[in-house]
């Protein structure tokens, strides 16, 4: 009896693991901050090199979207749609194998990889928006707008 006993729990245990993994979608959806100004092309960018740091591969551009994939040991695979505009982004999931996709719920490592795209997102918006800044102020205009000689 108690290896009966034994056996139930560990099975209990088991099935409370494997449900602990699949957690609700994440479809991060972006507006970007008054403090970031990007334009059409710099959003792009910002996905594409976001998508490219994270080792996903890119299957389509389009004016407007960006279709990407990433397969993880071998073995799990998901893919997304990124439609955009100059200040705005969503990530949206279009498929996946082995990552236990059922009724709006996934693996959580997709979650943790599309969250991880976002803030790569984000911080490739923030790089490029500080490059520029730099940019403008090596070449005599300070951030207001107002160059340097005229000061």
């Amino acid at each position: 009896m108690p290896s009966l006993l034994r056996a139930s729990l560990i099975v209990l245990t088991l099935l409370s693991v494997a449900a602990c993994t699949s957690k609700p979608l994440v479809t991060p959806d972006r507006t970007l901050p008054t403090t970031l100004h990007a334009d059409h092309e710099q959003m792009k960018q910002a996905i594409l090199t976001t998508l490219v740091k994270r080792k996903w591969s890119v299957q389509r551009v389009g004016p407007d979207l960006v279709q990407a994939e990433i397969t993880v040991r071998g073995q799990y695979h998901a893919e997304i749609d990124i439609p955009y505009t100059a200040d705005h982004y969503q990530i949206k999931y279009r498929d996946s194998r082995e990552l236990s996709y059922k009724d709006g719920k996934i693996h959580k490592n997709y979650n943790r990889w599309v969250r991880l795209l976002d803030k790569g997102i984000l911080r490739e918006l923030r790089d490029d928006q500080a490059e520029t800044t730099a940019k403008n102020m090596a070449n005599g205009v300070t951030p207001q707008g107002i160059t340097q000689a005229a000061q």
